[in-house]
């Protein structure tokens, strides 16, 4: 069961997050606030996955919020759906491309849509991450989307895309920038020039007499052929690299035609090309010019961001194979992760390697008040910032849900521990049975003879 926070006092949201969790009772449940100071508590508390922020609600300091979550990153876990009174509220928080907001939608579109926007999140869960709370960071993820016509849907798979590329510590706040604007230029064209067929030209006609975009798509799609079309959205995200394909179902067009074109012009559109090109490495067109793909560089072994609170305390630099403490030694510090990578040792044996997709190092003897239960061993070059236990814990007087982070993410550790036990213990069951099969099989040859 996940929990939705409402921020709103409009009855309109209210009702339409009401009746949309009554069809999806078994998964969704919603908490309804009508002041700031009790969202922003809620919030610290319950680290919710899904947040609808109200701005048409005057009693709720939308912007308040959503500043408070972008400045923590131990909020930054799901997403927030924003609800603006008009466009242009929507489109102004919109371009500021904040890793947090899942969408923003005027009052109107919300209603309308968020039922379908409920079952685009549940279906997605996955990318709805605590930071530092994914098991395995390192592996190869791939997947694919497909989605229709509708501009909503896409931009709803470029931001969980986005998101979960920024709260799995691989890409910093640039690179986020850049991977939101290719996508969702290449989504566009998909959709606009791909499967809708709208020339340049066209374009550039319905536009100039004062015609919407949007407008066009939905008269082009009067035609169920057009109609039918889907966009296909592929990832795989590795360790070090990660690439993404977009594919529509149009009949393709010139692509080495436009991009030999000049890179700035003063018209209306058509940079859209342009413009991603220069924001990534490479584009790879297919030849029929209806399917992209790029990739772009992982961040490695770098926090790509330090939560404001922790930039008082002073922060150490290590250089390769430098001792960050020893296994019995009376210190209880703990020890946010900056960059670098760093072995954990207990009694000389090798159990882990920690880097800053783990947060942090030394929370056992933080929480239990007790001597290192292991040595950590500089990998190469890095940083770590040292926040005194006296410190820390009057922060979390000050900031509870810090305190509910840490033992989640120690719980989380001690499940994925159990686990890797549990698989192991299997495996010996299997190996030894595997060992005394042949005597077995000895016996019953013995018994047939």
């Amino acid at each position: 069961m996940k929990r939705i926070l409402v921020a709103s006092t409009n009855q309109k949201v209210i009702t339409t997050v009401q009746e949309a969790c009554k069809k999806y009772s078994a998964y969704f449940d919603a908490e309804i606030l009508a002041n700031s100071e009790e969202v922003l508590s809620f919030i610290d508390y319950e680290l919710p996955e899904i947040k609808v922020i109200d701005f048409t609600s005057t009693e709720i300091d939308g912007e308040r919020i959503v500043s408070a979550i972008s400045a923590d990153p131990w909020l930054h876990n799901g997403g927030i759906i924003a609800v603006t009174e008009n466009p242009q509220k929507a489109q102004e928080i919109d371009n500021r491309k904040d890793p947090n907001i899942l969408i923003v939608q005027t009052i109107s579109n919300f209603c309308e849509n968020f039922m379908r926007l409920l079952r685009i999140l549940w279906r997605n869960q996955h990318f709805l991450l605590n930071r530092g709370m994914l098991e395995n960071f390192s592996g190869k993820e791939t997947g694919s989307f497909v989605c229709g016509n509708d501009p909503m849907d896409f931009r709803m798979y470029a931001r969980f895309l986005t998101g979960y590329m920024y709260s799995s510590n691989r890409i910093n706040g640039d690179d986020l920038y850049k991977l939101q604007t290719v996508l969702m230029e290449l989504l566009t064209n998909a959709l606009e020039h791909g499967n809708c067929g709208i020339t340049y030209d066209e374009k550039t006609a319905w536009l100039e007499n004062g015609g919407n975009i949007l407008s066009l798509i939905a008269e082009k799609c009067k035609d169920p052929k057009i109609a039918a079309r889907k966009i296909h959205i592929s990832y795989a995200i590795g360790s070090t690299k990660s690439k993404f394909l977009i594919r529509d179902e149009g009949e393709g067009f010139d692509w080495r035609a436009r991009l030999s074109q000049n890179a700035y012009s003063e018209e209306t559109h058509g940079r859209g090309m342009k413009l991603s090109e220069s924001l990534v490495p490479q584009l790879t067109y297919n030849d029929k010019g209806n399917e992209v793909s790029f990739v772009i560089n992982n961040l490695k072994d770098s926090s790509n961001t330090v939560p404001v609170i922790m930039r008082t305390f002073s922060s150490v630099n290590y250089s390769d194979r430098q001792i960050v403490c020893r296994q019995n030694e009376e210190s209880n510090d703990l020890y946010f992760i900056v960059s670098g990578r760093y072995a954990i040792y207990t009694d000389n044996k090798l159990v882990s390697v920690l880097s800053p997709n783990d947060m942090f190092i030394g929370e056992m003897a933080f929480l239990l008040n007790d001597r290192r239960s292991a040595t950590v061993l500089a990998i190469g070059n890095g940083q770590l910032i040292r926040i005194p236990k006296v410190s820390f814990v009057n922060l979390i007087r000050r900031n509870p849900h810090y305190g509910i982070f840490l033992s989640k993410l120690l719980a989380q550790r001690l499940v994925s521990q159990t686990q890797k036990m549990l698989t192991l213990a299997s495996q010996i069951e299997y190996l030894k049975a595997q060992a005394i099969a042949p005597a077995e099989l000895d016996e019953k040859l013995d018994e047939n003879e």
